[in-house]
This record gives structure tokens, sequence and C-alpha cells, in this order.
């Protein structure tokens, strides 16, 4: 099997050479990963050459212009989906916003219900049960206290009486990171004659999703933490993109990728997320034979982040797992989650990541917006919790720094 050529990755990273970022082992990526160089070379590209309106009559707004349909285009077609099916802004939980005020009005007049989960981010969630304010029931999924999961005998019970039209739920939780069977519930939720968006915030910086291999009516996620610019992504259906009604500009209803974008887009941090293309392009030309449709790039590229990943955060869940003064949430094997590392502390877990700061390990500790999952777990949230998140990128050198550092912070 291919392995990770962890030294080619990390040279596509400028932050490891970065006098101000490379003396800290960097377990905040939940937060938002590094920028690969590609991004980094073509946003600089785009304010240095092309910072104009794009599109115009003359090269460097037909340049700008080129680059932001490259982006579209190729990003498009790895995750295999047509290029207007995919839409920018400004970010996730913006894109969630607007697509949530276009189901509202979708909604309106209808005897409907939805369903949301208890395990999510609250800004990506938030919005899908405010819909209640406008008379439509809210349903929630809710997760084991015990284990954070998702059982989808639950779902069915909710799905049974056939009122629901949308489930809303996440690929991963940004505290539990147990991966969701994300096509086995939209199968469900499809036969019982509802939609699907799924959050996928917390997975997409492990491998980009296949869109239609999931079966999902919209499946969105954020650049900036799959090594690119600040922008939000979102897959959307052709089919239930039309269905929606138009949020943009009433002319630009009939351009699917301009329907749910109602402000002007960040031409260069579209431009810019090119680059995340040809990063993943890079790695796989690197470790496999050139060539090969996209999606089939964009699932080997996939499966080797996550080999790696798996490989890299074993020796923390082992560490953590016999310790008995911390709780650690989600999955105990590394398989079976995204290697996002929460735990709740016996103690408040803000100056932990402190001290574990000064000794050079960049985390950070607090709810994370994840209340809700918390709160049903029953973590203390004046406590907190502490959250290590690795990506494909991490070194095992880094993980034992952090093991260490946890021992003495401990």
């Amino acid at each position: 099997m291919t392995t990770l050529d962890l030294t080619f990755v990390r040279n596509q990273f400028p932050a490891f050479a970065s006098p101000v970022l490379s003396g800290h082992a960097f377990f905040e990526n939940a937060g938002g990963s590094y920028p690969c160089r590609q991004v980094v070379d073509r946003l600089h590209r785009f304010y240095t050459d092309r910072k104009v309106q794009p599109y115009g009559p003359y090269p460097g707004a037909q340049a700008g212009g080129a680059e932001m349909d490259e982006a579209r285009a190729r990003l498009s077609a790895l995750m295999g989906c047509a290029a207007a099916e995919l839409s920018f802004g400004p970010s996730t939980s913006a894109n969630t916003f607007v697509l949530a005020n276009a189901v509202r009005l979708w909604l309106r007049g209808k005897d409907a219900a939805i369903v949301v989960t208890n395990q999510d981010h609250e800004a990506n969630s938030g919005v899908w049960r405010r819909l209640a304010d406008e008379g439509v029931e809210v349903r929630e999924w809710q997760i084991d206290p015990q284990t954070g999961l998702l059982d989808p005998a639950g779902l069915k019970a909710l799905l049974a009486d056939g009122r629901v039209k949308l489930v809303c739920f996440p690929h991963c939780s940004n505290v539990v990171a147990a991966i969701n069977p994300v096509a086995e519930i939209c199968a469900m939720a499809r036969a019982a004659g509802a939609r699907t968006v799924v959050d996928g915030v917390s997975y997409a910086p492990h491998g980009l999703p296949d869109f239609p291999g999931l079966g999902a009516d919209v499946y969105l996620f954020s650049a900036y933490k799959t090594y690119g610019p600040h922008q939000g992504i979102m897959l959307i259906g052709a089919e239930f993109g039309a269905e929606l009604p138009a949020q943009g500009h009433w002319f630009n209803a009939g351009s699917l990728y301009k329907r749910f974008t109602p402000a002007g887009p960040d031409h260069a941090q579209i431009a810019a997320c090119a680059g995340m293309a040809d990063y993943i392009d890079a790695l796989h030309d690197h470790h496999f034979a050139a060539g090969a449709d996209p999606v089939t790039r964009n699932a080997r590229v996939h499966d080797l982040m996550r080999a790696a990943e798996v490989a890299a955060v074993a020796p923390l869940l082992d560490y953590l797992a016999g310790r008995n003064d911390l709780r650690l949430i989600g999955p105990r094997e590394a398989g079976a989650r995204a290697p996002t590392v929460a735990v709740a502390l016996d103690r408040p877990a803000e100056p932990v990541s402190e001290a574990l700061g000064r000794d050079g390990i960049a985390c950070w500790a607090g709810d994370f917006y994840a209340v809700r999952p918390l709160e049903a777990m029953g973590v203390d949230l004046k406590r907190g919790v502490l959250r290590m998140s690795l990506v494909h990128y991490t070194s095992p050198d880094e993980v034992a720094r952090l093991i260490t550092a946890l021992d003495k912070a401990l």
C-alpha cells in the first residue's frame, strides 16, 4: 500500500519554514489548517496581477476571470459534481444562513418538519432550528449521552410519519469526531421523501467528498480548513437547487452557482481555491502514476490522507485511554473518527492549553461552539474541553512532543 511521503507534504506548506509558526507543533487544525503553497502563490499573483474587475475586455481581467472559473471547474471535477453545482461564499456559516432562508421560503405554508441533531457545531446548525419561528416543526435527532454517537435507528423513527422534508446533520462533529455514515443516512432520508444537508466542515480537511457517492442534496465545507483561503464551499445538487427559491439577484436566477450568492464574491480567494486542486493533483502525481480521472485522483488522495492520520493519531488515543483524570470525547478507535481529539479534564481546560503553548504545543480549549453535544454528554462547560486536532501533515514526532507535553501539563 502506498504511504504518504511526509517530507514532500510538509514542503508544500510555507508555515513549516515560518520563523513565527514553525517553533510550535500545530494541533489547532480544526480551527483552520495551514494553507498550501499553491494557494498562497495564486492569492499573491491575483493581488499582484489580476486585482481588477474580472472578465473585462483586457488582460488582467481576463486572467482573473479565467482563474475563478478554473477553481470552480477543477474542484467540482474532483468531487464529482457539475461546475454549476459548486457555490463559493464568505464562510460555511454564511452559506448555510442563505440556504436556510431559501428553505424557509420553500417550506412556507406546508405541513412540514425538519430534522437536526445535537451533535453539531452551532454556527452551522442554529439557522435550521430558527425555522421553528416560521411554524416548521423541528425534530432533534439526539446523540447517545455516553458515546456522543448518532444511531440511524433514531432517525428512522423521526422520519416515520412522512412529514420530514429536510434532514440536516454533520459528516462528523468538531468535538465528537465520529464519522457518520453519510451515504446510509442520505439514502434513508431520500426513501422517506426528505432532502439532506450535510455539514462537512470537520470532515473535508481529511479528504474532499465524493458528492454523488454520498447521495447528499447539499454538502458544505470551509476552504480555510482544507488548506485554502477563507471561503465557504457549497455543493448543491441541480435538482434541489432549482427547486429552492433563488437568493441572489433576480437576473442571475438562471445560474445555479449564483442562485445562492446574494453578495459579490471575493474574486481573489475564489481564484486561489484552484490551488487546493493543484495540491491534490501534486499529492496524487507524487504518490501514484499520473493520469486517472479527477474523482479517482481525489479518492486516492483521500485514502492516502486518512491512512496517515489514523496512524498518527493512534498513539495519542492510546495515551489518553491510559489516563484516569480525563474523558475522551468520541470513539476510542482511530479509524472510526476524524483526528480531532477533545478531552474533558478534571480541571478547567484553558490553563492546560496555555501551559502546552509555553511548551511548544499549539492547541486551544473551550466549547468550540459545540455547546449542545457537550451539554448532552454532561461536560462542564465552565471547564470546557481541551482539543487537539491533526491533519495529514502532522508528523509522528509532533504527536510524541504533544504526549510528552501533556504528561507534564497534567
